[in-house]
């Protein structure tokens, strides 16, 4: 199996298990008032959607002992437009937790990054406080995509649809709000920046755009912007040193200088 078709399979036990002991009714109902990412992205003037990451597939650990409150709180005061956490816990060594916990801590949007392929996990997404889910062309076939996008929105959820090759172009539709491509290919988790640029041009240009992974300088961002982006994930940039909100303020002031 490749890396992807590791962590599916991974994730379809995690989910078994969550179901099992009623994972939802212990969560109980988050009051939050979803806030829109694909807002915030069209009036942001930077796009700097910042993740906290302590660990990757390729990578291994990046850091381990970070905090989800304090970092995430000096994201937002550091003026990143939106706040990703990853919750898959097995290969990215994140939790739900980090994304509850996170929540009253920023008053921006927050996208609940995980590999997303039951509609049990939308309910969780809205549990924790998310504002956005991300779905993964390549984990979903076309039919499940717009399924899990329905459910997102009945949940007041905006959905990220994340795609990585042209034939993943048909899974665009209405429904979705934004649409991200990420420089990393899951099953290799080979990175490069080129991919943004090739299939961005062919994503009409009513979707509001997002390139994610491999951006680490102000020039790629400015490109990317240029491209037609509006949105720009990025977390080891930032979780690879020591003060991930220092690095991102340096990064903004650096983006608005040029």
């Amino acid at each position: 199996m490749n890396i992807l078709e590791k962590i599916i399979q991974q994730k379809k036990a995690e989910i078994a298990v969550h179901k099992k002991m009623g994972l939802l009714a212990f969560l109980g109902q988050e009051s939050h008032q979803p806030i829109s990412l694909k807002q915030a992205l069209n009036k942001s003037q930077t796009g700097i959607i910042a993740e906290f990451k302590r660990k990757s597939p390729s990578k291994g650990w990046i850091f381990p002992e970070a905090n989800v409150k304090t970092i995430t709180n000096a994201y937002a005061r550091a003026g990143a437009t939106g706040i990703s956490v990853l919750t898959d816990e097995s290969f990215f060594g994140g939790s739900i937790a980090d994304l509850k916990q996170a929540r009253p801590e920023v008053s921006i949007p927050i996208l609940n990054k995980d590999f997303i392929i039951d509609p049990f996990q939308i309910d969780v997404a809205k549990a924790i406080g998310a504002d956005v889910i991300l779905l993964i062309a390549a984990a979903l076939t076309k039919e499940t995509c717009i399924q899990l996008t329905d459910k997102a929105h009945k949940a007041g959820l905006e959905v990220l649809l994340e795609i990585h090759e042209e034939a993943e172009l048909e899974y665009l539709h209405s429904n979705i709000d934004m649409v991200g491509i990420n420089n990393r290919n899951l099953k290799t988790f080979i990175t490069d920046v080129e991919t943004s640029f090739r299939l961005g041009e062919k994503i009409p240009t009513e979707f509001i755009k997002i390139s994610e992974s491999g951006i680490s300088d102000p020039p790629t961002v400015k490109a990317l912007r240029a491209a037609g982006f509006k949105g720009f994930l990025m977390g080891e940039a930032f979780m690879k040193t020591d003060d991930p909100a220092n690095v991102l303020s340096q990064f903004i002031a650096s983006l608005k200088q040029q």
